[in-house]
């Protein structure tokens, strides 16, 4: 590293007019940076506010239309969609997964027919918008059981993909899902789907909001701890995202987002690969909250997101995507 001494070497220099510390700026952030996560409901004409998201909302499929369009209209490049399933279509197996008429896949058809390709699809792999018990896997005495739930996000996959998804986006945490998911994808002719893996998701307090967001909260029985990942780990971390850039993984993503962005950091500096990183619902609440109440101004959204791309992400899951006119001006 090159040093000097002052007052030779004044680094303040370098920050005195706002010109120059465009020029020297190290990290930019553009729409080209970020996902935007979409809550579905059924019914029709519905946008419904989630209360513990401010200016966050739920859309009918036939209302997807005026959210859409605006994330074009911000140059987003994809969508995440997450469904709120209706409580009567759960059970212990999660099988509304598989039906071709659940929510995501009518929202993924939708949105193929009215926009083509102008925007991508992202699509969550995992069981608990669809269990009784809120967990991401299948459950057999009172264990999450590894093995038998990924045949059933194989299948899970294959559906979405046969939709349109473009992104498939395993969250679940099982073991070995990334291998078996791609090896049947390309069996089945859907080789340029792409796999997003949640390879670094850990057992957080943080998603308070989002469970309340698909309706999972009250379903959901005890934790996730035997599958999730441990917060105090970082090396586990790594060990995750070696073993699924190994099965075929193209992008990994890191869940939360702000509290670990120093496994961001981690995983870009040793595996040179697209890592996401997912500002969660928590992190999102805690922030708009804090404005809401004047404890915060507005710019700490953007030095918030900004913290991403220092720490090497190169993408961004954040429910602000929708308004980055105001937050990038």
């Amino acid at each position: 590293m090159i040093t000097g001494n002052y007052p030779n070497l004044r680094l303040r220099r370098n920050r005195k007019q706002p010109w120059i510390r465009r020029l020297v700026q190290e990290n930019t952030l553009s729409p080209n940076d970020f996902i935007l996560p979409i809550f579905l409901i059924d019914g029709k004409n519905k946008k419904e506010k989630v209360n513990s998201m401010p200016d966050v909302y739920r859309y009918s499929i036939n209302r997807l239309s005026q959210i859409i369009d605006k994330a074009l209209k911000l140059k987003v490049p994809m969508v995440a969609l997450f469904p709120k399933t209706n409580e009567k279509l759960k059970n212990e197996i999660g099988t509304e997964a598989l039906n071709e008429n659940n929510l995501v896949c009518k929202a993924i058809v939708e949105i193929k027919k009215r926009y083509k390709n102008q925007i991508g699809i992202m699509c969550d792999v995992a069981l608990d918008p669809y269990t009784s018990h809120g967990h991401d896997g299948l459950i057999r005495s009172n264990q999450i059981i590894n093995d038998e739930t990924i045949e059933v996000l194989i299948n899970q996959s294959l559906l979405q993909a046969e939709m349109g998804c473009d992104v498939l986006a395993p969250s679940d945490m099982m073991d070995g899902r990334i291998r078996k998911i791609r090896n049947a994808l390309d069996k089945n002719n859907f080789k340029d789907v792409q796999l997003l893996s949640y390879a670094a998701k850990y057992a957080s307090s943080f998603y308070g909001p989002f469970r309340d967001a698909v309706g999972s909260n009250k379903f959901l029985k005890g934790d996730k701890k035997t599958y999730q990942m441990d917060f105090r780990n970082t090396d586990e971390s790594l060990r995750e995202i070696a073993l699924d850039i190994k099965e075929g993984a193209d992008m990994v993503m890191v869940k939360p987002g702000l509290p670990y962005l120093d496994i961001i950091k981690g995983i870009k500096e040793k595996f040179r690969i697209p890592v996401f990183a997912y500002q969660v619902s928590g992190e999102y609440s805690l922030i708009a909250h804090a404005i809401k109440s004047k404890i915060l101004k507005e710019d700490v959204i953007f030095e918030s997101l900004m913290a991403f791309k220092r720490a090497g992400a190169n993408a961004i899951v954040s429910y602000y995507a929708d308004r980055l006119d105001k937050i990038l001006k």
